[in-house]
C-alpha cells in the first residue's frame, strides 16, 4: 500500500481538494485499497475547520464528496509513517522540511513536479479566489501522480 500525504499551508483548500480528487481517481479506477491518501496542513491556523465551502463547491460541481474533513497539522511522525509528502508551493516545502527536521529519504515534493510544469506552485485560491485554477492544477498534478504511480 502507497501512503500519501497532500499537505498546504491550512488544510482546507488546496490539499484536501488533491486528497479527494486522488481518491476519487483510484475509486473510480478500482484501485483504492492499493493507497492510503491524506491530507495535512503545515500551519495551526485552521485545525478542526471542514473544507472550505468554495474548495468544496469546486469538488461537488466535479461528482467528488468531501465530508468529514477536519483540518489537522502533520507532525514529525507523519514523516515516518507516509511513503509520499507532496505540497502545493514553496512555502509548504520549507515549513514540511522544519516540521520534520528535512528530506532524508526523499519523500517530499510539488504535485506540479508530477506533471510537464515541474517545480510550479498549484494556484493558490484563497488569495486569488480562482478555484477553477486550483482544480486544473490539483487534477493535472493528480493525474500525472497517479500515472507515475501505476
Amino acid at each position: 500500500m502507497t501512503k500519501i500525504l497532500f499537505v498546504c499551508h491550512g488544510n482546507i483548500c488546496r490539499s484536501p481538494m488533491a486528497e479527494y480528487v486522488l481518491k476519487d481517481m483510484v475509486r473510480k479506477r478500482g484501485i483504492e485499497d492499493s493507497f492510503e491518501i491524506d491530507s495535512a496542513a503545515t500551519s495551526r491556523e485552521e485545525i478542526g475547520n471542514p473544507v472550505y465551502p468554495p474548495a468544496r463547491r469546486k469538488l461537488a460541481e466535479n461528482g467528488i464528496a468531501c465530508g468529514g474533513h477536519r483540518a489537522w497539522q502533520m507532525t514529525r511522525a507523519d514523516y515516518d509513517y507516509y511513503d509520499m509528502i507532496i505540497c502545493m508551493d514553496n512555502n509548504n516545502m520549507r515549513n514540511i522540511r522544519r516540521i520534520t527536521g528535512g528530506d532524508p529519504d526523499n519523500k517530499i515534493s510539488m504535485l506540479l513536479d508530477y506533471t510537464d510544469r515541474a517545480g510550479q506552485q498549484v494556484a493558490d485560491p484563497w488569495y486569488t479566489g480562482n478555484f477553477d485554477a486550483t482544480w486544473r492544477d490539483v487534477t493535472e498534478g493528480c493525474e500525472g501522480l497517479l500515472d507515475e504511480l501505476i
